[in-house]
């Protein structure tokens, strides 16, 4: 199974780049995580509707066919390690593709939120869009070694 993170924004500080990889590379072949980043769209003036509007027809393009949505944003629904152990678990043996989609510093288009099979929240706090990449990789790492009674996860 291959896990799509979706994200709109290029050229991360090396940090962000960096932690990503690093949890990436954990991830064992059958649950690899793909991060495919979409460009943002020009702020010249543009009103915040139409760029996320924008932003939602390269995300659209860049989904895989039949992807599981799962959007990230601060007021979805809040998921702890171990559901989205369970999700994982399901995923995998459902043959799903679960696509993360991580919006700009603007969001996301209202229609790509609805869109979502499910929409999840990190944290109640607004976070940084880089960084999201960065605590997903590793909270989807933390969920493969839950599920799998690696000893990476404790309780």
């Amino acid at each position: 199974m291959k896990l799509t993170m979706i994200a709109v924004g290029q050229r991360m500080p090396e940090w962000i780049n960096s932690g990503f990889a690093h949890y990436a590379k954990r991830m064992p072949p059958e649950a690899r995580i793909e991060l495919i980043e979409i460009k943002s769209e020009e702020r010249s003036g543009k009103a915040a509707e139409k760029l996320l509007e924008a932003e939602q027809a390269r995300i659209e393009a860049a989904l895989p066919k039949n992807a599981t949505r799962v959007v990230l944003d601060e007021r979805g629904v809040m998921i702890s390690t171990k559901q989205l152990s369970g999700w994982l678990g399901d995923w995998m043996r459902e043959g799903n593709a679960p696509s993360f989609i991580i919006g700009s510093a603007d969001g996301l288009a209202s229609a790509l939120k609805h869109s979502a099979h499910q929409t999840i929240a990190l944290s109640a706090c607004t976070l940084p869009h880089g960084l999201v990449r960065v605590l997903l990789a590793e909270q989807l790492y933390r969920a493969w070694s839950l599920m799998n009674n690696h000893p990476y996860h404790r309780e």
